[in-house]
């Protein structure tokens, strides 16, 4: 899998994303960043996940501020996500994410990087848990 982050692995929906913020999307924290997610009912490309970035503009007033970190993030997103991928290769589910900048000023790059790369790891850990669950119960109910 090429380290490549393509025009279909942006997520844009408008309903997506509002679904996300509605309640129906899980979410956690790694300073400075927290990812939103959750499973899309239906595929709708054929990466197995879908990603979009938010910088507030709350908080950074210059766009140039907020396009820097937005680049930062994309970019560490990037390379992390050859191990998402090969970690949801046997998930037939799609997910979309939205990675939101909770941080109060400009951090340096290897700081977003390893945020980066605990937020992949948790997600991977909470999406393993959720896959157990079903069958656990199942197995608990035939004794």
């Amino acid at each position: 899998m090429q380290a490549t982050f393509t025009k279909e692995e942006r997520l844009k929906s408008r309903k997506v994303i509002q679904a996300l913020f509605n309640r129906q999307g899980q979410s956690f924290s790694q300073y400075p960043l927290r990812l939103v997610w959750m499973p899309m009912e239906e595929r709708r490309s054929a990466y197995a996940v879908q990603f979009a970035v938010s910088v507030p503009k709350r908080r950074f007033k210059k766009a140039v501020a907020r396009n820097r970190l937005r680049r930062q993030i994309r970019e560490t997103y990037r390379l992390q996500k050859t191990h998402l991928y090969k970690a949801l290769e046997e998930h037939e589910t799609q997910y979309a994410f939205m990675i939101l900048f909770v941080g109060q000023e400009m951090l340096p790059y290897d700081q977003l990087e390893k945020a980066m790369q605990l937020i992949i790891r948790r997600f991977l850990k909470k999406v393993k848990s959720n896959r157990r669950e079903p069958t656990d119960n199942t197995s608990q109910g035939s004794l």
